[in-house]
């Protein structure tokens, strides 16, 4: 059977990189849920503008 090598490079992981993951990752969910609620805000006042 053939045998495979593998070659792994470990880096580093400082806490300020997990810290700026994290703070990014928070920052784009906020940014979503806004312009999600904003979108069905808009949407639901056009259903009651056309159907009201």
């Amino acid at each position: 059977m053939a045998e495979v090598k593998h070659d792994i490079d470990f880096v580093e992981v400082k806490a300020e990189d997990i810290v700026g993951e994290r703070a990014h990752g928070w920052s784009v969910f906020t940014k979503a849920t806004t312009w999600g609620i904003v979108a069905v805000t808009l949407l639901l006042l056009m259903l009651y503008g056309c159907w009201g």
